[in-house]
């Protein structure tokens, strides 16, 4: 996987020389119907030895606009770069969503683009992108100024998978319901997140199931429950089967913060400090508190048997 050059707003943009593909949008899950817009930019850099990258946007609009209820992020800036990378980006602009830029007029829209990327020769959006000021734009208009300034700009059709429309908002509710596997249908890769592994209270060793113990870094807080996962180094792509329990712990202690507990199914190869990438592939069952910790035991080598049974099949 190449790297892929970041830039922390548009006036921060400083590749030059070579033709601009910009694919637009929040691009929260880089679901497949973002992946398809992403593919758009990527089409139209190889007819001219262009450069395909992505403008996205932090935070949500609904942090400015609705602070007491803002939409939680699949996720980050760091985990959405990973996966532009993945798609074969060359760059990721991630433009402050602020009070200043919600203001700009959507008629200013693709001047204020081609003010800040000069070789800017194409724009890629989903068809029911909104743009400008009160969200009026929308791909009509948005191909009308690309056209009034000599850019081409390609709206992608909506995708469904199974008669059901793919987007970050269906994603969200089934994460928050445990059903992972369903949501990663319709991102098209396994659900993941990124955290550092940190000094436990080392039960689970104590217990005979040894496990990782990661703070969970995401926005968007998946169902707590028992999860098939696999875990891997960010340096590698070596993945190691593992199964994890997401939550506050309530047999042991109530956590205020859920945690990741990951159990390796096979040698440990990581330890205190490494920074790690959690795949979640399915969803076991709900957190629970159990009235002694040898009920708890017996339960989580039953969450074994089912891990192992389930990643037979990956």
């Amino acid at each position: 996987m190449k790297p892929i050059a970041q830039f922390d707003s548009l006036e921060a943009f400083d590749i030059g020389g070579r033709p601009i593909h910009l694919a637009i949008g929040m691009f929260d899950g880089v679901h497949l119907g973002h992946q398809r817009v992403l593919e758009s930019a990527l089409q139209s850099s190889s007819e001219d030895d262009g450069l395909a990258g992505v403008l996205s946007f932090w935070p949500h609009p609904s942090y400015l606009f609705n602070p007491d209820n803002p939409v939680a992020m699949i996720l980050n800036p760091e985990l959405k770069c990973i996966e532009f990378a993945r798609r074969g980006m060359a760059f990721s602009i991630q433009e402050p969503f602020d009070a200043e830029f919600a203001s700009l007029e959507a008629r200013s829209f693709v001047d204020y683009l081609r003010s800040r990327i000069p070789e800017l020769k194409s724009l890629h959006t989903g068809l029911n992108w909104k743009f400008g000021k009160g969200g009026v734009g929308d791909a009509a208009l948005l191909q009308e100024l690309a056209a009034n300034a000599g850019i081409d700009a390609r709206c992608v059709e909506v995708h469904n998978l199974d008669n059901e429309r793919v987007s970050s908002t269906r994603i969200r509710e089934l994460l928050l319901k445990g059903e992972v596997a369903k949501a990663n249908e319709l991102l098209g890769y396994f659900y993941f997140s990124i955290s550092t592994v940190i000094k436990g209270v080392q039960l689970g060793a104590q217990i005979g199931t040894p496990t990782l113990n990661m703070p969970f870094e995401g926005d968007l807080k998946p169902a707590y429950g028992v999860y098939v996962t696999l875990i891997s180094d960010l340096l590698s792509d070596r993945k190691y089967k593992s199964v994890s329990n997401f939550g506050i712990r309530p047999t042991v202690t109530k956590d205020s913060e859920p945690k990741l507990e990951t159990h390796l199914l096979e040698t440990c190869p990581f330890t205190y400090g490494s920074r790690l990438r959690v795949e979640w592939l399915d969803f076991i069952r709900p957190e629970q508190k159990f009235s002694s910790v040898d009920e708890l035991k017996n339960r989580i080598q039953e969450d074994i048997r089912i891990a192992n049974e389930r990643l037979e099949r990956v």
